[in-house]
């Protein structure tokens, strides 16, 4: 189903029975059966905002509410599709509710909205199980990629995870050209290994499978293409115009991605490695520092370090081995 959004807005109440006031009705309302995206931030400007944002799509319906509190109040009579929340909200914040959907309803991938200042909240909250992340002041142009993707792989898996029988050991490996393209059914056939094997549930399998598509699009771009990060401080045209360009030039057009995989019950190891020439592993920032801020090269470090158990690059900085053990959800435990 394509990323789209038939905005409705709907009154959500608290605990207490007292009602938020209810917004007026943006577009014709939705039916009930259409698949709801919930928000939640306690500013009714940024809840407009977001709506109009995404009215102009079409099939989802928008809830709404104010803090933590009502979200789950809101969660406890529909699941919605996925959940969007702030951070920073009064009563009950973004990451105790993180916390508290994963816990009761594990089926629903939450996806944050940060503002500056809430970088070490943000942190925190993927690694408590949040799907992902998009800054305040990204909203325009990457919510909806980022909501697309969360909900595809949601989506993708839900079905999936019906008809998967288990495992008891897996074991692949594949040699990828600089094509982005193939990193997608890469990590949907890895993503479905996990589950297969009882490793996690489908939201543990979606933040693993995040975290390797941002490995292996590092590999490809900034390993073996050479492609710096710092072409994105003014977009993604200059980046993506050069790795296009790259991808039919030597050195780089003969250079591969190397993916080994092995799961067994309770864990998963990935290795990739890619054929460029490797970086200074002790330049790599620390996402657990107090003083750390992603920037355009830090979101990939960022979420890999958050959804894997364990995150290690060899000595040249051109292999990074990823660990993946059970999930609270998943069977091997």
């Amino acid at each position: 189903m394509p990323l789209g959004f038939c905005v409705r807005f709907i009154t959500c109440y608290n605990p207490n029975g007292s009602a938020t006031p209810e917004m007026p009705e943006m577009n014709t309302p939705a039916p009930t059966d259409v698949p709801a995206i919930l928000v939640v931030d306690d500013s009714q400007l940024e809840q407009r905002f977001v709506a109009k944002l995404l009215e102009t799509q079409g099939g989802w319906r928008i809830l709404f509410a104010r803090n933590g509190i009502e979200a789950l109040a809101v969660l406890a009579r529909e699941i919605p599709s996925v959940v969007l929340t702030d951070i920073q909200m009064p009563q009950m914040d973004g990451l105790t509710l993180v916390e508290k959907i994963r816990d009761q309803f594990p089926q629903v991938p939450v996806v944050l909205m940060t503002g500056d200042g809430s970088e070490r909240i943000a942190v925190e909250a993927l690694k408590a199980g949040a799907a992902d992340y998009v800054p305040k002041q990204a909203l325009t142009h990457d919510l909806a990629s980022v909501l697309e993707r969360v909900l595809s792989i949601r989506q993708a898996e839900t079905k999936r995870f019906r008809v998967l029988a288990g495992l008891t050991r897996r074991s692949s490996q594949f040699l990828l050209e600089n094509d982005p393209s193939l990193v997608p059914p890469l990590v949907a056939l890895l993503r479905d290994d996990m589950i297969e094997i009882g490793l996690c549930d489908i939201t543990g399998a979606t933040r693993a499978g995040i975290a390797l598509e941002e490995s292996l699009l590092n590999a490809m771009y900034h390993g073996n293409l050479e492609v710096s990060s710092d072409l994105r401080e003014n977009g993604d045209e200059a980046f993506h115009k050069l790795a296009a360009e790259r991808r039919f030039l030597e050195p780089y057009q003969a250079r591969r991605v190397r993916v080994n995989a092995r799961m067994i019950p309770g864990r998963a190891t990935f290795v990739i490695a890619d054929q460029g020439p490797g970086f200074d592993i002790t330049k790599l920032p620390d996402p657990d520092s107090p003083e750390y801020i992603p920037g355009p090269s830090g979101r990939g470090i960022l979420l890999m370090r958050a959804f894997m158990s364990e995150v290690r690059y060899n000595s040249t900085g051109n292999q990074v081995t990823l660990v993946k053990t059970g999930d609270r959800g998943g069977k091997a435990d």
